[in-house]
């Protein structure tokens, strides 16, 4: 940097920052309430006197710079240097507000309005000729790129997911699997606000192969069979308080074992799997893990209902 030119370089920098920090986001502000209350029409008035007044201004704050940059020598040249400042710095400003809208995290309100000012102070470097200067605003360029394409995203994604999860596990005492019977595999999960239901299906699409679990709150003080039965209906409930429900159908046997867990309900039903399958199914129920949780939403064969 030249001797001596520092100080006029740093303020002139520091006055687009603040122009542009202060004047941008309220000529977005007025652009959007003016669309929001007449139509995309009414906004078409604000942003042809907002935009000339800001590139006026900035050419207003490019004299600062006279001595220091010299397409701000005269108004001619300031007009065309606070158009390119002014066009390059709103392409950041694009750019910050696209990263924002996909999740990133540009922190508090009064964060994101100085972060506004910016690209333009950036831009506004990059017209100073010196080396140091230049090399400092490539520097926070690729700084912003780098956070704003590669960093925050990853963090904003982490933090979905880490807020699904949350979500997911919100009744963590219903969260319970059992292992997949003989030739099928899990084909749906639901997490509903008092409920968590598994579908095993069949692992080879053209087999058939279909059963059913589902966890929630007791609804009886003990399990008691229905006090009326359809037809083809017979039901028992066993010494250890187990239900057994089986439905007799035309080409069609269903079994729905029920037994109680502490505080959670469970049943498991099936017309393809025999009853000592959905004992076993019952007996080798298991938290829901990490790690089967994480499988499931990255398979999609989970999702949660209100």
């Amino acid at each position: 940097m030249t001797s001596g030119k520092g100080a006029p370089i740093a303020l002139h920098l520091f006055l687009v920052w603040a122009m542009t920090a202060a004047v941008v986001p309220a000529l977005g502000f007025a652009v959007v309430l003016s669309a929001w209350g007449g139509g995309n029409g009414a906004a078409v008035p604000v942003v042809l006197v907002g935009v000339p007044l800001s590139v006026f201004l900035l050419a207003t704050v490019g004299i600062s710079a006279r001595s220091v940059v010299p397409l701000c020598g005269s108004l001619p040249q300031r007009l065309g240097w606070a158009v390119l400042v002014f066009v390059l710095g709103t392409l950041g400003v694009v750019a910050g507000l696209a990263a924002y809208d996909g999740g990133v995290d540009l922190g508090s309100a009064s964060a994101r309005f100085a972060l506004t000012g910016v690209p333009y102070a950036v831009a506004a470097a990059f017209f100073v000729p010196s080396r140091w200067v230049r090399l400092g605003a490539v520097a926070v360029l690729a700084a912003g790129v780098a956070y704003g394409g590669f960093v925050g995203p990853g963090q904003a994604q982490q933090h979905r997911n880490e807020a699904e999860v949350a979500r997911y596990r919100e009744h963590p005492e219903l969260l319970y699997m059992g292992a997949a019977p003989p030739g099928m595999q899990l084909a749906r999960a639901e997490v509903g606000p008092a409920y968590f239901s598994v579908v095993y299906g069949p692992v080879q699409p053209d087999r058939t192969a279909y059963a059913d679990l589902i966890l929630r709150p007791p609804i009886t003080p003990a399990l008691r069979c229905p006090e009326v039965l359809l037809k083809g209906e017979t039901c028992t409930v066993d010494a250890h308080g187990e239900m057994r429900l089986a439905r007799d159908l035309p080409g069609q046997h269903t079994v729905t074992l029920t037994r109680r867990r502490r505080n959670v309900e469970i049943e498991v039903s099936s017309w393809t799997l025999d009853e000592s399958g959905l004992r076993h199914l019952l007996n080798t129920l298991h938290p829901l893990s990490d790690a089967e949780l994480e499988k499931m939403m990255r398979e999609k064969t989970i999702n949660y209902t209100f």
